[in-house]
């Protein structure tokens, strides 16, 4: 183990050519650890640690970036930060302790970054109700091209259950859009890669893909992806939608609509994982749907099946009946 002299702010590129090449991360995760990690030499900066090498970073200091996590306030909404939220700044942080410990760099242990615990109510999931997706999906004007192409991807989200990351990948070799523009409807199912490079198969519903044969009558452009930005960015050749733009367009309708929840591409996603599990599908399913390598993060939907098993007690099991 040797001590570098060093700044841990000057690792950082390094490490994330690491989460790259040798940790295999996509460049979106690549890219989340480095806006995650933004934060923290923001606020190594504000207290004039920029200079701080790997080996003088002390429990203390983690301390102190526990308490500056709790009373940040988002960009976007003014709110502070939730527990949840401020884990996965922890959480890069304590991986670029373990990327020292790998890199034969002494430094403070990773065990020594500890999260904050969860509450039920921190745990608990955002999603929409059958009628409230229903008033959602209603809100984009269907007669602008605009409206046509936000109806078609608040359709998929909730169709498809599909991260925001991975919808505005889409490209549009990727469809039969002959066949799509004519109202053809058979290929219903698309491979994917999800979130650490895994492949899997997602389905449409006629309904989505009706909308989106609607939003392709549009299109007479020759750009790649299948969700363009009608008003791009000068320097953005692709013409691409950005996540971010999403989540605005999200928030836009939900504000629309009047819903009590504040929503995101997210939160589309999680109704359409209670609304397949409130139906009948059982966890294994979802979790194939949903592209969740371990069962256990998909047990977050626990508020849907626990109802649904004590239901299944009380209608079959022998000590009910008389």
């Amino acid at each position: 183990m040797n001590r570098s002299t060093t700044p841990i702010i000057k690792h950082i590129p390094n490490y994330l050519d690491y989460c790259e090449v040798e940790k295999g991360l996509s460049p979106l995760s690549t890219r989340n650890y480095d806006n995650f990690l933004r934060v923290f030499k923001v606020w190594m900066k504000s207290k004039g640690l920029d200079g701080l090498k790997p080996h003088e970073l002390t429990p203390e200091h983690i301390w102190d970036y526990r308490l500056y996590l709790s009373r940040k306030k988002g960009e976007r909404d003014g709110q502070y930060l939730k527990k949840t939220t401020q884990n996965y700044y922890l959480i890069a942080l304590r991986n670029l302790l373990k990327y020292f410990s790998e890199k034969d760099i002494v430094s403070l242990s990773s065990d020594k970054i500890k999260l904050p615990k969860l509450t039920d109510k921190d745990k608990a999931i955002k999603f929409l109700k059958f009628d409230q997706i229903e008033k959602l999906l209603s809100m984009p004007d269907g007669n602008t091209p605009d409206g046509k192409r936000d109806r078609a991807i608040l359709e998929i989200l909730f169709s498809t259950g599909m991260r925001v990351s991975e919808l505005t990948s889409l490209n549009m070799r990727q469809f039969n859009i002959k066949n799509l523009r004519e109202g053809k409807f058979s290929d219903q199912e698309l491979s994917i890669s999800g979130k650490g490079g895994s492949t899997r198969v997602i389905y449409f519903s006629e309904r989505a893909l009706r909308c989106l044969s609607n939003y392709l009558k549009t299109r007479r452009d020759m750009y790649t992806p299948l969700f363009v930005n009608y008003r791009p960015d000068k320097e953005d050749d692709e013409h691409r939608l950005t996540p971010r733009s999403i989540e605005r367009l999200v928030r836009k309708y939900t504000m629309m609509a009047g819903l009590p929840v504040e929503a995101t591409p997210h939160t589309l996603r999680h109704s359409f994982a209670t609304d397949l599990l409130s139906h009948g599908a059982d966890m294994r399913s979802v979790q194939e749907l949903l592209g969740h390598k371990n069962i256990v993060t998909t047990q977050i939907y626990t508020h849907v099946t626990n109802p649904h098993l004590k239901d299944i007690h009380k209608r079959f099991h022998s000590g009910e009946k008389e």
